[in-house]
Parts: structure tokens; C-alpha cells; sequence
């Protein structure tokens, strides 16, 4: 049902970047797909005014200097990290977002791994705008990572996995994604549902309420787990949607979480306006399906 023969690896030479290519050569090494590593120059960056003379200052196009040392630089990143792997390395000029979106659309590529840049306890809920971009925009899943600074053994980010669905359209889709990386890795999966926590200010939780609509998703998550075919643990919680998700994710020892992007907010949860806050908070890398 889902493969992964391409995937397409975004370098910036950040430290969350080299933190990632971990990441990219196990899923890579797994599933022995193709990997492409792309460097986007982005091109306003290296467009600057010089010291006015006849006619005025005057813009000094600094790219193709830039496009030497990134083509310099990419021949030989992390040539241990993806020994023996298949890989494709690929400089590029424009805007890196809209690179990346081509880039991956032009090659069929079935998972777009990239850091988020989350590296301190204030930037871990800064979103980096190429990331956002790409999220919004891609066609197929989205890998990010944000606490990726020590990486785990390259094995582990599979062996548990948790998938929060908000019972919308894409819940489907993201249940299948996660249930069939689970049975790749022979993995434990972790089905998790965000109940709203409805209750006035200052007054007592409805403990029915509350009683009744867990009741109505728990048969939905039922429902849902028999429709995909999956395997997995039911876990509900009450509360805010990303404070218990990434909770939850810690909790279980998540190396994995999976959520689903582009559904509709309904009765049972609004997981697509919290999948950024989600992305950003997580204890550990995300695939957004």
C-alpha cells in the first residue's frame, strides 16, 4: 500500500540538519530506497548592493560563488553517515521552500525529511519558516525532527510509535502510514485520541459530558483500527490537544509520532490547526501524512 523507494533530505549544514541525516540514512537503509540530498541557495540571500558609483549602488549577484562552495561542501557531507546507500547530491537556486516542493513533485518522492530547527527551550516553539512551508505545501508525508541534537541508535525511532489522529478525514490515511511502519519495524503502535476538555471557568469538569463523548470516540477509534486493519494500543486523554499529545509521546516512549494533516475540525478535535504546535513541541521526530 505505501512505499518508500524515494526520499528526498533538504541541507542546510545546520547541526539539526547533521542531527537528522541519522534519520534519513535509517529509513533510507531500511527500506533501500533512493536518497536525494538537496541544498537550496537561496537566492535574496546573496544579492547585495555595493558601494554606490556612477550610476548608484549597484546589486553584486554573490550566488554562484555560494553555489561553488555548497556543490564544494556537498560532495562530501556525511559520505559515512550514507556509505552504501543510494544517493543523489543535488545544489539548487531559488527560493528553498518552493525548491524543495518542486524538487520532491518532480521525482515522485514518497517522505521529505528535514530538521525544524527547535535547538533551545524557547527556539523548540519556533516553527523554521522553510519547514512550515513545506508542510503546508507537500503532497506527501513530511518527516521533521526537532530535539534531534543526540540522536538515538538508529534502530530505535521505530520500535514504538504514536499516532494521533482527531478522528477528521485524514485520520485514515495517517492510521494506515503509522500501522504499516509499524509492521516494517515490528514496532509497537499506540492509537491516541485528544478528548476536549468542555467546562465553563470556574466551575466543576462535566463528568458525563466528558464520560459520554470518550465513550462515542473510543467506538470511532474501534471503528477506525478495524477499517485500516491495524494493530494497536487505545489510549484517550482529556485536555489540550498538543500539551497531552506530546505528553502522551513521552509517556509511552514514543520514537515516532504520526499525525495526519488537512482534515476538517469537527465535535471530536481540531488536530490540523495544532499539527505546527504539535511539529514544534513533540518529544521526538513527527511525520506529518
Amino acid at each position: 500500500m505505501f512505499q518508500l523507494q524515494r526520499l528526498l533530505f533538504p541541507v542546510d549544514f545546520s547541526d539539526s540538519c547533521a542531527g537528522a541525516a541519522a534519520y534519513a540514512a535509517a529509513y533510507a537503509g531500511r527500506f533501500q530506497a533512493e536518497l536525494t540530498l538537496l541544498h537550496v541557495v537561496d537566492f535574496g540571500t546573496f544579492v547585495s548592493p555595493v558601494t554606490p558609483g556612477l550610476w548608484g549602488a549597484q546589486p553584486v549577484d554573490l550566488s554562484q560563488e555560494a553555489i561553488k562552495w555548497a556543490r564544494e561542501t556537498m560532495s562530501t557531507y556525511k559520505t559515512e553517515d550514507f556509505a552504501h546507500l543510494d544517493v543523489n547530491r543535488k545544489v539548487a537556486l531559488g527560493d528553498p521552500a518552493h525548491e524543495i516542493i518542486a524538487a520532491a513533485k518532480q521525482s515522485g518522492t514518497d517522505l521529505i525529511m528535514m530538521p525544524s530547527h527547535g535547538l533551545s527551550a524557547f527556539r523548540r516553539y519556533v516553527l523554521g519558516s522553510v519547514t512550515a512551508k513545506v508542510l503546508h505545501d507537500a503532497d506527501c508525508p513530511v518527516w521533521t525532527g526537532v530535539h534531534i541534537e543526540e540522536v538515538r541508535p538508529s534502530e530505535q525511532p521505530f520500535r514504538k510509535i504514536l499516532c494521533a489522529v482527531d478522528l477528521g478525514p485524514q485520520s485514515a490515511k495517517a492510521l494506515a502510514w503509522a500501522s504499516w511502519l509499524q509492521k516494517e519495524f515490528q514496532g509497537e503502535l499506540t492509537l491516541f485520541h485528544a478528548v476536549a476538555a468542555h467546562a465553563e471557568a470556574g466551575s466543576e469538569p462535566d463528568l458525563s459530558w466528558r464520560t459520554g463523548i470518550s465513550e462515542i470516540a473510543e467506538e470511532e477509534l474501534l471503528r477506525l483500527q478495524r477499517e485500516v486493519g491495524a494493530k494497536a494500543d487505545i489510549l484517550l486523554e482529556a485536555g489540550d490537544a498538543v500539551r497531552v499529545i506530546c505528553s502522551a509521546a513521552a509517556r509511552v516512549g514514543a520514537g515516532t509520532v504520526v499525525i495526519g494533516r488537512g482534515s476538517a475540525a469537527g465535535n471530536f478535535g481540531r488536530l490540523r490547526t495544532n499539527s505546527y504546535a504539535i511539529v514544534r513541541q513533540s518529544p521526538c521526530p513527527v511525520v506529518s501524512v
